[in-house]
């Protein structure tokens, strides 16, 4: 399936999420000769942080995505946690105007979780994906993020729920340089441990018979 992929976008709403949610599939996408294009959509700044944050999280993220072997990407340097204050059809543009002018087959877009940001990027993506044309997107798939994706009510909201998996056994050890990058935001506990986040790539492995995988939540393809 992954043979007839030239281009692929991944919609990060902020800078370690591309790794969290997707970092070994890039790996194996990059390896493979495929491009991938990456869309930070928003970042640590003023109000809710400080300029020297966003900086170290950018120079984070430039480091992450060398290891994924990724050249190609964009900050849009929207404010984290304030994409709702921005007029819906500025922000639908916005992602839009990124998707079309790359013209991906396949668009990776984060699960609607806890955080209020992902559920309006993963909102602004399905929008810049409507098949509506010849060229929109024949694979859309969600990612999961620990520390957010996990952390939804079951049973009241969307739980995130897996049918499709990509083997990431070759590329781990990638995923978890890249993440080591983010010094920021990985800590020694907790959902954002490198162990916690190794420890999912093996159980998502255990259940498709392969030592390591991330998994996502089909949107749609078309083959």
């Amino acid at each position: 399936m992954l043979n007839s992929i030239k281009k692929v976008v991944v919609v990060a709403p902020h800078p370690d999420d591309e790794t969290l949610g997707v970092g070994g599939s890039i790996s194996r996408l990059t390896s493979e000769g495929i491009e991938v294009h990456i869309l930070f959509v928003g970042g640590h700044l003023p109000p809710v942080y400080n300029e020297d944050q966003y900086k170290q999280t950018h120079k984070e993220a430039l480091k992450a995505l060398k290891i994924l072997n990724v050249k190609s990407y964009k900050f849009l340097e929207i404010p984290a946690t304030t994409f709702n204050l921005i007029p819906i059809n500025e922000f639908n543009l916005k992602i839009k105007t990124f998707i079309e002018d790359i013209m991906p087959e396949m668009v990776f877009l984060p699960f609607p979780d806890r955080h209020i940001d992902h559920r309006i990027v993963f909102d602004s993506t399905i929008v810049a994906c409507r098949p509506l044309k010849k060229n929109a997107p024949k694979f859309l798939l969600c990612y999961e993020t620990l520390s957010e994706t996990h952390w939804n009510a079951p049973g009241i909201e969307a739980n995130f729920t897996p049918d499709f998996f990509i083997d990431i056994s070759l590329f781990i050890e990638n995923k978890i340089n890249a993440l080591k990058c983010y010094k920021s935001q990985i800590n020694d506990l907790g959902a954002r441990s490198i162990d916690a986040n190794k420890a999912l790539a093996r159980f998502r492995g255990s259940q498709n018979n392969c030592e390591y995988a991330e998994s996502f939540k089909v949107v749609r393809i078309l083959i």
